[in-house]
């Protein structure tokens, strides 16, 4: 049986890096969406999740597929919670996709609770009709993210 599909909660970020305009998936609609949720100083983001995200966009260059990053700090806010801490981050690991930081609260972030995500990394996977396919907690593997990402950009 095939899960329920949900529509993909809105993000609700505080800024942009890396982009010269806010995001949001209604302005995305159309195409298919893969969002890295992390923290800079969260290590499966920096060894893994990350890099997967730079070689999706490297892999679908040209094609209907949005690659963007969620910065969701939940711990350690002193040490990366600031926009100059981001950006240097961004700006040394060479990240050239946008980065959303997520809205703080006085429990975990904004976007993070409404996706309830259980931590990071966590992969978004979203369709073109801004439906959310999957949510992954930890490091997903290469090929089989390929083929959905193809699955959908083929079907929707």
């Amino acid at each position: 049986m095939q899960p329920t599909l949900v529509k993909a909660p809105e993000f609700m970020v505080a800024q942009w890096v890396n982009s010269n305009a806010d995001i949001t998936l209604s302005s995305l609609l159309g195409k298919v969406v893969v969002v890295e949720a992390f923290q800079m100083l969260c290590p499966g983001c920096v060894s893994h999740a990350l890099p997967q995200a730079k070689r999706v966009m490297d892999a679908f260059q040209g094609q209907d597929v949005v690659v963007l990053g969620l910065h969701t700090v939940f711990e350690h806010h002193a040490a990366q919670g600031s926009v100059e801490a981001i950006s240097a981050f961004i700006h040394e690991y060479r990240i050239p996709f946008p980065v959303g930081i997520d809205q703080q609260s006085d429990g975990v972030p904004l976007t993070m609770a409404a996706y309830r995500m259980q931590g990071t990394p966590t992969q978004l996977l979203i369709d073109r009709k801004g439906m959310l396919r999957r949510q992954s907690f930890g490091v997903v593997d290469d090929i089989k993210l390929g083929a959905e990402i193809m699955k959908l950009l083929m079907t929707d």
